[in-house]
């Protein structure tokens, strides 16, 4: 198999970072491109009826902001030089938007953590790793915390 783009998906939980620190290695051993993607999920109230759910046109561009400067200071300040990064932000269904930037980017390997920020995410969305597995076009490593 040969690995030269990964794609590490995050939302900046504990399962997240270990899929970060693993696609790290992975891109420093492969001497692959890293790309680590976070997708800002739409805001659903579970009490609105489809017919009652409105979403904005546009994404708050403050919000995108800080979002990338939160990304720079998660993971960009920690990857070395000699590795080639790209930090991305995106809007939209999670598993859909990193599908497709898979897809974009022509990934070797997607690289996600278990489990995210909210079991509430996983009762409204589904299993956003799980979505991931079942239709990205590569290999997709699911990475686990070990037990504390």
């Amino acid at each position: 198999m040969t690995i030269k783009q990964i794609v590490c998906c995050t939302d900046f939980s504990t399962h997240a970072e270990v899929a970060f620190q693993t696609a790290l290695d992975l891109a420093q051993r492969y001497a692959a491109k890293l790309y680590v993607v976070h997708v800002l999920p739409p805001v659903v109230n579970p009490m609105l009826t489809d017919a009652d759910l409105l979403l904005p046109e546009h994404l708050d561009e403050n919000l995108v902001v800080s979002l990338n400067e939160r990304m720079q200071e998660v993971y960009g300040s920690r990857i070395p030089e000699k590795v080639a990064c790209e930090l991305v932000v995106r809007d939209g269904h999670v598993s859909t938007e990193i599908i497709a930037f898979i897809e974009e980017t022509d990934a070797d390997l997607a690289v996600v953590g278990a489990f995210g920020l909210s079991g509430m995410g996983l009762v409204l969305f589904g299993s956003v790793a799980k979505r991931i597995s079942h239709k990205a076009p590569c290999s997709v490593m699911i990475v686990r915390s070990k037990a504390v």
